[in-house]
């Protein structure tokens, strides 16, 4: 859902993260006062010679243990050809500990903390290995990375070691190995009921202020309802939080799902405090106006997904925020069988003041992490030879995508096709086979990341043209790093939550009127009070002392 890879910057020349290795001897440690250092007695199963491109298969049928987020949108099952699949072609027999998606990073917790914990433990977004480096509970998977020859030849080639850098810690290392993009992948913004539009003679919205201009028109046309009703509200730390992620974007500043108490002013070139920007208090200005002018629902900050879009079905609103996924399956799905003639369309994301940019870093996506147990198996090469075929391979990231060619899909001359009688994402709401229930293909826990063209071959073509026109606008840089020692990090850490519960508390406060913006000067002196300042300073001493130690 969220892309939260993003919510940390640090960065630290480490070349020799990205050299292979000549032998399997003279990497890092990350066992404490074990043989780590020498892995030649955990070559167990390996491939002697494993290169780039070259299909994995190990030299004796090994197992491993695996997290697996269990999505009640396709539960997991037993029987999956994709099991099977794997196995056959790897050598390799996944072993699933099912832990259900809204129980997720609780559970992995306290597997972690408690030593239960799998030895792969994928579906993890940055920061939140950042909790387990101290105890060593996970790897230092950056000293491995030798081991991964498909890993290290992405980030080499779509010159990933900018975003890579970000995520390391003061160690100078990173402890997750996450998913690789080779372009942005956008994923939220506002759709509206285009047959709604064209009967009012009003155009789809480009920008934030005709934003304002087309719901200030429906609002006219239907006095008794507001335009704009949301969602993604619950089950989240901030109210309206894909809103909030695009119209941040628009202005230049990370809100909602992808927020962060820290972020780069490069004009001003230091670090400043996210929600006390000026950039954060114009978006908040923009949301208060539309819901004064009675143009937003103030619901859409405290009800359910279900509530939200039974709003849009029953044409109490017309426009709600979407994915591509979200667009087709459920509010275009569904507005067809009901309202006759309905149809909805998602923009890409309206411009603001900082016009048409990508926020940085987002070619990370969540990833796996490595339990410290692993590197004590004298499997452990096999093991890492493994996720570097099944993640982050060409061959891999099809399979783990489509699945088995001739049986779940076709490809002819740059197209992929499901085999009839095949749905995905409800491409065929007829068909009696689903990719993802009945065969475990297109998992989140193993589908994410790859080249364009592989990534882009599920678009719908209303994906399509959203992600073109996204693709035009520029990514900003990625911030310069500034990872914390240990002690700061703990410092930081006591900081950190409150100050981001006083942002979202006041953000919804301000949007609704509660809190009126005249107030924002002594919201900013409460963020002081809670210590906003010295966080920021921590953050641009580090990023000082490591640009200083590395050049």
């Amino acid at each position: 859902m969220k892309n939260a890879g993003q919510l940390s910057r640090r960065q630290i020349l480490a070349a020799a993260g990205f050299i292979g290795l000549a032998g399997l001897t003279g990497c890092g440690s990350g066992d404490e006062g074990g043989d780590s250092k020498d892995l030649s007695k955990k070559q167990n199963g390996a491939m002697r010679e494993y290169r780039a491109g070259q299909q994995f298969k190990a030299s004796k049928p090994l197992s491993f243990s695996v997290l697996h987020n269990n999505n009640p949108n396709y539960p997991l099952k037993d029987g999956w050809l994709f099991w099977k699949e794997l196995t056959r072609r790897t050598g390799i027999t996944l072993k699933p500990i099912a832990v259900p998606l809204s129980d997720y990073e609780k559970k992995r917790s306290v597997l972690i903390g408690a030593g239960d914990a799998p030895f792969l433990i994928p579906k993890t977004y940055h920061p939140s290995e950042v909790a387990f480096v101290s105890s060593g509970a996970i790897l230092p998977v950056s000293e491995y990375v030798h081991l991964m020859p498909n890993f290290r030849d992405k980030v080499r080639k779509w010159k990933l070691e900018p975003e890579l850098d970000a995520i390391r810690q003061s160690d100078g290392r990173y402890y997750l190995l996450p998913g690789l993009h080779e372009k942005v992948k956008s994923g939220y913004s506002l759709s509206l009921r285009t047959d709604v539009l064209d009967r009012l003679g009003l155009s789809l919205p480009t920008t934030l202020d005709e934003v304002y201009e087309v719901f200030g028109a429906l609002r006219a046309e239907y006095p008794d309802r507001y335009p704009f009703s949301d969602r993604w509200s619950t089950n989240t730390p901030f109210p309206a939080a894909a809103l909030m992620s695009y119209l941040g974007q628009a202005y230049g500043v990370r809100a909602g799902w992808t927020y962060d108490n820290i972020s780069y002013d490069s004009k001003a070139g230091e670090f400043v405090f996210t929600g006390a920007t000026d950039g954060y208090r114009q978006m908040v200005a923009y949301v208060r106006k539309l819901v004064a002018g009675k143009l937003m629902d103030p619901e859409s900050f405290t009800q359910t997904d279900d509530e939200a879009v039974q709003k849009l079905l029953g044409e109490k609103s017309f426009a709600i925020s979407a994915n591509p996924q979200e667009l087709v399956q459920n509010y275009r799905y569904n507005l067809e069988r009901q309202v006759k003639g309905a149809k909805i369309e998602m923009v890409p994301v309206p411009l603001g003041p900082a016009g048409p940019v990508l926020l940085s870093g987002t070619r990370l996506e969540n990833g796996v992490m490595i339990s410290s147990k692993a590197l004590k198996s004298d499997t452990f090469v096999a093991m890492m030879q493994f996720v570097d075929w099944l993640w982050y391979s060409d061959e891999g990231q099809r399979f783990a995508r489509w699945g088995v060619q001739g049986t779940t899909y076709t490809y002819s001359s740059g197209r992929y096709e499901l085999k009839p009688g095949i749905s995905l994402m409800g491409s065929d709401p007829d068909a009696p086979k689903d990719l993802q229930k009945d065969y475990g293909f297109y998992n989140g826990v193993f589908a994410y990341g790859g080249s364009w063209a592989l990534v882009s071959s599920t678009f719908s073509q209303d994906e399509r043209r959203f992600q073109d026109a996204m693709s035009q606008r520029e990514e900003l840089p990625v911030d310069p790093a500034h990872p914390l020692q240990s002690v700061e990090q703990e410092q930081a850490s006591l900081w950190e939550t409150p100050l981001r519960d006083h942002v979202t508390q006041n953000t919804l406060k301000f949007a609704l009127g509660k809190r009126p913006l005249s107030e924002w000067d002594a919201y900013v002196a409460e963020l002081k009070a809670k210590n906003a300042d010295r966080l920021v300073e921590m953050h641009n001493k580090a990023r000082d002392r490591f640009k200083k130690e590395n050049g």
